[in-house]
């Protein structure tokens, strides 16, 4: 029988011995000695066996030493844990690896070393043990983390007090320091990496009815913008609505940190190239921010762009691409409902460097967007599609839209205002059974 939840969450280390944080930091320090001397120049690999042997080393004396103080030894499990620990804190994220590789945990918070939460997969929230032994070991392990992302260079200091990095497992990694009273963390894992439409039908967050629409939408090339809250799984649904793209598609992907990953579904986006910003270096040059790397994006010929998260001036580009023939582009967007998505985004084009003025920014997203999907929480606690907006044509005063889907009292879409029947019969062609929508109806 599986594990559940709980005992998942809060176990300390295999065989449920804790490592002795005395011994961990002594060994730590010992072995952090010799490494600095014999690791300079070696490969990822080469660095992992060297630290698997020292700490091997270490701890084979330290139980010579306590043997010969008359202390007993370290238990083999104990021993275990104390292994576990220092190889995570020099290889992994240190604590946070058994959090990390927890598959019962959705997201973790650190508020200081030693206040950590995690949110379960069943949506509980629940208190655990440090992550760390100090602020400063916290601060140092994150940048370890940052070292060995395999990313451009990722600052984490005074003069860079945000680092945002994708882990090598996959999972979204933002830090903060110095304008926090304590350094502060939080790690989203994506619980489903590859997803498909009827992945989310089974877990309940779409009908029947909304999985062939948002297929048919994608397949006949509609612009989508995904939007709802922190943690409303606008990620998930965007990577599950790719896998109705053509595997024979060039798609470019642009991120502040990866997390899409559709380049590494090589069967269905073998095609693809992922971008993600850069942070200025030292002297504070060499940025590169979202707009460019949406604008170096459309130079590589693709027959979609997909930004993970707009919130700024690469609105601008990402909108005249949409409107320029990279049809069937998306993005995700954070709003409260689909029509705020649509006054967000307006006001990410007005404030972008081209200055847009009001008019002119509702005539692009009019001209650009075709349908915005909402996201949000039911009264049980899924993540679901609770809205879908269809933009309409513009004169330049507004962005009308028909809200086709509507959320029920529990939070959840129901089918509302009529599709234009234009765009209808698009959805038809691309496969859209019609009927389905009106069973959607409650």
């Amino acid at each position: 029988m599986a594990p559940t939840a709980r005992a998942a969450s809060t176990r300390a280390a295999p065989g449920g011995a804790a490592a002795p944080p005395e011994v961990v930091a002594r060994l730590r320090s010992r072995v952090s000695d010799r490494l600095s001397v014999a690791g300079a120049g070696l490969s990822v690999a080469e660095r992992d066996a060297v630290i698997a042997g020292y700490i091997a080393e270490e701890l084979a004396l330290h139980a010579q030493a306590d043997i010969a103080a008359g202390r007993a030894p370290l238990t083999p499990q104990v021993e275990a844990a104390v292994a576990r620990t220092l190889r995570d804190s020099f290889t992994g994220l240190g604590a946070l690896q058994r959090l990390v590789d927890d598959p019962y945990i959705e997201d973790i918070f650190v508020n200081g070393c030693d206040n950590v939460f995690v949110r379960l997969t069943d949506g509980r929230v629940r208190r655990v043990a440090p992550v760390a032994a100090s602020d400063e070991d916290l601060i140092e392990l994150v940048r370890v983390a940052a070292a060995r992302s395999g990313q451009e260079e990722r600052r984490f200091d005074r003069g860079s007090p945000g680092l945002s990095l994708r882990l090598p497992g996959g999972q979204r990694l933002f830090a903060v320091m110095a304008v926090a009273k304590r350094p502060s963390l939080s790690i989203r894992r994506n619980v489903l990496r590859k997803v498909t439409l009827d992945d989310l039908v089974q877990r309940g967050e779409l009908t029947f009815g909304l999985r062939d629409l948002i297929s048919a939408m994608v397949r006949a090339r509609q612009n989508l913008i995904i939007s709802g809250g922190t943690g409303a799984g606008k990620t998930t649904l965007l990577r599950a609505a790719a896998a109705a793209m053509s595997p024979m598609e060039r798609i470019v992907t642009v991120e502040d940190a990866y997390e899409l990953g559709l380049d590494e579904d090589v069967e269905a986006h073998p095609n693809t190239t992922a971008l993600q910003q850069r942070e200025p270096n030292l002297e504070g040059v060499g940025g590169i921010d979202m707009a460019t790397m949406v604008r170096w994006g459309l130079r590589m010929r693709p027959d979609r762009v997909i930004v993970g998260e707009s919130r700024g001036a690469e609105a601008v580009p990402m909108l005249m691409a949409m409107s320029q023939g990279n049809d069937g582009s998306m993005c995700t967007l954070h709003a409260s409902s689909s029509k705020q998505a649509l006054t967000r985004l307006a006001t990410y084009v007005m404030q972008a460097p081209e200055r847009y003025p009001f008019d002119a920014a509702n005539m692009l997203i009019g001209q650009a967007v075709d349908f915005v999907i909402h996201l949000s929480t039911a009264s049980d606690g899924t993540r679901v599609v609770s809205s879908i907006r269809q933009v309409l044509e513009t004169d330049g005063t507004q962005v009308p839209s028909n809200e086709i889907y509507r959320p029920r009292p529990d939070g959840r879409a129901t089918a509302a205002a009529p599709m234009r029947a234009d765009t209808l019969d698009l959805l038809i062609a691309a496969g859209l059974d019609p009927t389905l929508l009106d069973k959607d109806r409650w």
